[in-house]
């Protein structure tokens, strides 16, 4: 069967720099590897490898490449006498590529750090992360406080004394990695450490697993844990408790605990950043007639003067009255939005008083309504456009 066309093997042009083959060849090895295709696929993806493997072996090499344009396969076939016959050259520049996607292809087997150890020794992995929600009224993320609260912890097995194994049985060696956790996985030339299938990394086995933590070796428990909630703290924002996450595999360092604060809705106030806001209802009179009227703060209370003719919408602003962030240097201010009361389940002498405070509003024209009046004439200019 005639060989396919090397160029056409890497999906390159004739004149393709040798970037560019480099960068093909990377890209079909990763999607051609054997690890990377199982069952049906895999015999079709194994014959594709090591097409494209040739292939580079010949174009990546200068002395191989010349000899294979001028003279196509033969002049490159090492049971031929030609040019570049002698074969061989090309390996140096096909293991300089292939190990720049080494660590792509086969990543997970070298997996390590939050994990993984190296140099032929057990594996071991670092614990994962737990995360808590804790609920704070906006008084207390303003002010800061000390909390405590309940964790998940695990403590080492009474009963095995954290061994994991059948008390009166002991705890042996692992027969496929001989202790070491990870075996080695033989790929035609290359040499691919991958962890221990039989031991999970782990370098031992349990014949006999302790029945109070089915050889774990450990059990769940739960713990208080002091907390201290930082002044200013926003809903989302998470405190970092490093090492009180689950336990690590093998030695390695236990996770982290993430507390994510979440605040209570508020009855009066609303925040937005270290600014907050509040609706202020105030009646029809007061707002006509204007005057000091008493607000709500996180501190206490404070005054504001109403003016008259004051409409609703109307925004006041305390300054310095809202929330200093855990990153700011003062603290946010406070928005009182006014809004109007319309009376309700008026008697009959106060309709009486309405209609005739109406009558007089009208016989003043359109001094006592601007808004209204306003309104009125662009209502007039739109419908006789």
């Amino acid at each position: 069967m005639a060989k396919k066309d090397f160029y056409e093997s890497l999906g390159v042009p004739r004149n393709a720099s040798d970037e560019d083959i480099k960068k093909s060849y990377r890209k079909l090895a990763m999607k051609y590897h054997p690890d990377r295709n199982q069952g049906d696929a895999a015999k079709t993806a194994e014959e594709k490898f090591k097409e494209i493997k040739e292939a580079y072996e010949v174009l990546s090499d200068a002395g191989k490449r010349s000899a294979y344009d001028q003279y196509g396969h033969a002049g490159v076939d090492p049971n031929m006498r030609g040019p570049g016959g002698a074969g061989g050259e090309g390996f140096g520049g096909f293991a300089e590529a292939f190990g720049d996607i080494f660590g792509d292809v086969f990543g997970g087997a070298r997996r390590g750090g939050g994990g993984g150890g190296g140099g032929g020794g057990r594996q071991v992995f670092r614990g994962n992360d737990i995360s808590y929600a804790m609920e704070v009224t906006l008084e207390e993320a303003a002010a800061g406080k000390d909390a405590q609260i309940r964790i998940p912890s695990w403590d080492d097995c009474r009963t095995c004394s954290g061994s994991g194994a059948k008390p009166g049985t002991k705890v042996v060696t692992c027969t496929t990695c001989h202790g070491n956790g990870v075996v080695q996985m033989r790929q035609g030339f290359f040499s691919v450490q991958q962890t221990c299938p039989q031991c999970r990394g782990t370098g031992k086995l349990i014949p006999e697993p302790c029945v109070a933590c089915h050889g774990v070796g450990k059990n769940k428990a739960h713990k208080t844990l002091e907390v201290k909630i930082p002044a200013g703290i926003d809903s989302g924002m998470r405190i970092r408790s490093s090492g009180n996450g689950e336990p690590g595999t093998n030695g390695g360092p236990a996770g982290d605990l993430y507390i994510e604060i979440r605040i209570k809705k508020h009855e009066i106030f609303e925040r937005d950043g270290d600014d907050l806001h509040c609706v202020l209802p105030i009646s029809f009179p007061r707002a006509a007639l204007g005057g000091e009227i008493e607000v709500p703060t996180l501190a206490g209370k404070a005054a504001i003067d109403i003016p008259e003719g004051t409409q609703a919408g109307k925004q006041f602003r305390l300054r310095g009255k809202g929330i200093k962030g855990i990153r700011s240097s003062y603290p946010g201010d406070l928005y009182c939005h006014i809004a109007v009361e319309t009376p309700v389940k008026l008697t009959e002498h106060q309709r009486k008083l309405l209609k005739d405070f109406d009558d007089s509003l009208k016989k003043g024209g359109a001094k006592h309504t601007p808004t209204e009046e306003g309104w009125t004439d662009k209502l007039r200019n739109f419908f006789s456009a």
